[in-house]
């Protein structure tokens, strides 16, 4: 196998989870922020599972629901002549669901903490909902956004408990980097671990440290 392939294979999946996190979750934090209805706390509760939940759990659930036994898993079956569990596609949706509140709490707290006057003022002037969300919303919130989007693609870059319970360890399909660590130990091969373990360190410190400078640029500049 090739010593790049994991990698580029959790690269590839940190990249397709972030954009539909950001796409499915933008428009679903504004509902969380602005929805009047009283039972939407319940839903919170889920979305923050994955927070307080072991990955294994989660892992075992999500495998539960896609596998070939499951009307999902036979469903995906049916449609694409393929299982959803141990596929490339499995592992997105595992990710997304394992990323969820990463993405979607910041982005929460960064529509709650816009200037409720201004949003009125929008409004007063007979613009739209809309409107407002893309001219005045998505603008003021831009620290949140860029904040939910790298920490769940660094998370989804490392990790390794969901991903293993629902793709397992197919090389060039779902073996993540993540797993090739694990895999390397178990092997014994203990350099090509520290090398693959380097790299996602490296790459997670430069992440996180982009964030911490893009946000002090921000907050320089209000």
């Amino acid at each position: 196998m090739n010593f790049t392939e994991p990698l580029l294979l959790s690269l590839k999946l940190s990249l397709i989870t972030m954009s539909l996190l950001f796409i499915v979750g933008i428009p679903f934090a504004y509902w969380l922020v602005f929805s009047r209805m009283r039972w939407k706390f319940l839903v919170e509760s889920v979305v923050a599972l994955p927070l307080v939940l072991p990955p294994t759990v989660l892992g075992f659930y999500l495998l539960m629901i896609v596998g070939g036994n499951s009307f999902m898993g036979r469903w995906y079956a049916a449609a694409f002549n393929k299982t959803l569990a141990f596929s490339f596609e499995g592992l997105v949706l595992g990710s997304f669901i394992y990323s969820l509140p990463f993405a979607v709490q910041p982005f929460q707290t960064a529509f709650a903490g816009v200037d409720r006057k201004l949003l009125e003022a929008s409004w007063s002037l007979g613009r739209s909902h809309l409107y407002t969300f893309f001219s005045v919303i998505l603008p003021l919130s831009r620290q949140g956004i860029i904040t939910g989007c790298v920490l769940s693609f660094a998370h989804t870059l490392g990790e390794f408990g969901v991903v293993l319970m629902i793709g397992g360890n197919i090389p060039g399909i779902t073996k993540v980097a993540s797993v090739a660590i694990y895999d390397e130990v178990q092997s014994l091969n203990y350099g090509s671990a520290n090398i693959y373990s380097a790299i996602l360190l490296s790459f997670s410190f430069i992440i996180l440290a982009v964030v911490y400078f893009i946000n002090r640029r921000f907050i320089r500049t209000i």
